[in-house]
């Protein structure tokens, strides 16, 4: 799984994306009182498959997106910027062949996050792309 992830991680490296969130894409949760906007991407699901020739694994990870910001212009931005990134795409994953990596759903929504200067509304976008890859 870390070669995945470290591929998701990869893919995003110097693009619009990283830019717009000020290069805070981070793994699993991201730190304490993190500036926003920022995403966190993890696995949600991690299934394995065998064929008599192949392993497989078929993975959902999920990208959440977060921003602070009164509006929704830098959210759907920032999203905009993901499916760019990611729609289709081909990672280099360490040990595997990746077969595709499809966005499967989006969800936006407000949600309450504790900031540093106490509770506040905040932008949310939750993105699941599912990946197919071949175990070498």
């Amino acid at each position: 799984m870390l070669n995945l992830t470290t591929g998701v991680y990869s893919k995003a490296a110097g693009t619009a994306l990283m830019t717009s969130i000020g290069n805070r894409l981070y793994k699993g949760r991201a730190p304490a009182n993190a500036t926003y906007p920022y995403v966190v991407y993890q696995v949600v699901t991690d299934v394995p498959d065998y064929t008599f020739k192949r392993d497989y694994e078929s993975v959902i990870v999920q990208f959440s997106i977060y921003s602070i910001a009164s509006g929704t212009t830098e959210i759907e931005t920032i999203y905009n910027h993901l499916r760019t990134v990611y729609d289709d795409c081909s990672l280099t994953i360490a040990d595997a062949t990746q077969i595709w990596m499809v966005r499967d759903n989006a969800v936006f929504q407000t949600e309450d996050h504790t900031t540093p200067s106490g509770t506040a509304q905040v932008w949310a976008y939750y993105v699941d792309y599912s990946i197919l890859e071949i175990v070498t």
